[in-house]
């Protein structure tokens, strides 16, 4: 039985509109699966950097005991840092510790050891002169100082000028004074520097650090 050339040309249209159909879904889901992969590699990307950002708090360490990362070594050992502290406090509470029988030479002696020993330490490495000298000596003054190390400023180790390591810290020196039988106490901050000579510390400068702090006086002996 012959089927009408109308009912031919319908059916085949309609094959037509099944096949562009069926290829309009084909092509959602290929979409589709590719973005839930784009979405899953997206993913793991954060994933590794909040890891190595783990790493690296773990190499730090909170307490900063740890080695750099990357296997670098510090400027200067904890155990160093500590003995150019001592060096530090030894020398700036020495400048503030004499009274009026001390001699300059035998006193300033042992104080620039502890520095570079060059002209300029020489020169900040003394006792009061002039008129400030002769009232200690009328009053039979006395001094007395003490030095904390605070904090350091700066760790360096210049290779360009080949100036060796240096450290700059802000110490906290106290001085009391005692004149005419009344104390008064006085703390100044001090930014001071030491470097590295044949091996040891060695003062090489000190600047003043702040405006300073006078205490209350102790009038013992009234």
């Amino acid at each position: 039985m012959d089927v009408p050339e109308e009912g031919k040309r319908s059916g085949l249209l309609a094959l037509a509109v099944l096949g562009v159909l069926l290829v309009a879904v084909l092509t959602v889901f290929t979409v589709f699966d590719g973005d839930e992969g784009s979405g899953g590699g997206g993913a793991a990307t954060p994933a590794a950097t909040a890891g190595g950002q783990d790493a690296a708090n773990s190499a730090t360490g909170s307490g900063g005991s740890q080695a750099p990362s990357g296997g670098a070594t510090p400027i200067v050992a904890l155990t160093e840092v500590a003995a150019a502290h001592e060096v530090m406090a030894k020398y700036m509470a020495g400048l503030s510790t004499y009274d009026h029988t001390s001699k300059s030479a035998a006193w300033s002696a042992p104080l620039l050891r502890l520095t570079t020993g060059d002209t300029q330490m020489e020169q900040v490495t003394a006792l009061p002169t002039g008129k400030e000298w002769a009232r200690c000596e009328a009053d039979q003054c006395s001094s007395t100082g003490t030095a904390t190390v605070v904090r350091d400023a700066m760790i360096s180790d210049d290779l360009v000028r080949d100036s060796g390591r240096s450290i700059s810290s802000v110490v906290n020196v106290t001085a009391a004074r005692t004149a005419d039988g009344k104390t008064v106490t006085e703390s100044n901050k001090w930014l001071v520097t030491v470097k590295e000579e044949s091996g040891a510390w060695v003062v090489s400068g000190f600047d003043i650090f702040g405006l300073g702090d006078v205490g209350a006086s102790d009038e013992s002996g009234e």
